[in-house]
């Protein structure tokens, strides 16, 4: 029997999250899992996410949506010396299925999401849009 994969929304918000220095939209994050897949995001807290998760990425302007996905490839790690977002979470961004989402977008309303403020898990009923949508 196989591991149990979590599904996590992770809230950019372009205006204010950067990525290499440059505003992390859509075109950004889609362009960096063509190029650079490899990443690591920052986390306010431990999350217990593990390899194989899926971070589905809700970005906040200009159309709050899911557009882009990525897989955990290991558990978050501590940052002791950052302390607004003291653990990080590496990832590898799916070009695929981030390239699925950017032409079709799973917005708010189908994710089932009240206020977004941080890392969440996905709702049950969510699940099923965003695996089609991405292709997955």
């Amino acid at each position: 029997m196989g591991e149990i994969v979590e599904d996590w929304i992770y809230i950019l918000n372009p205006n204010k999250d950067t990525l290499d220095g440059e505003p992390s939209g859509k075109e950004t994050i889609r362009r960096l899992a063509r190029e650079d897949p490899g990443r690591d995001f920052w986390l306010s807290r431990r999350n217990r996410m593990n390899p194989g998760d899926r971070l589905w990425f809700f970005f906040s302007h200009p159309e709050s949506a899911v557009a882009a996905v990525g897989e955990v490839d290991r558990e978050p790690r501590e940052v002791p010396d950052d302390p607004d977002f003291p653990y990080r979470v590496d990832v590898t961004l799916l070009p695929k299925a981030t390239d699925a989402l950017n032409r079709d977008p799973v917005g708010r309303d189908e994710l089932e999401l009240g206020q977004v403020r941080s890392v969440q898990k996905v709702k049950p009923g969510a699940l099923p849009i965003l695996l089609a949508r991405a292709g997955l």
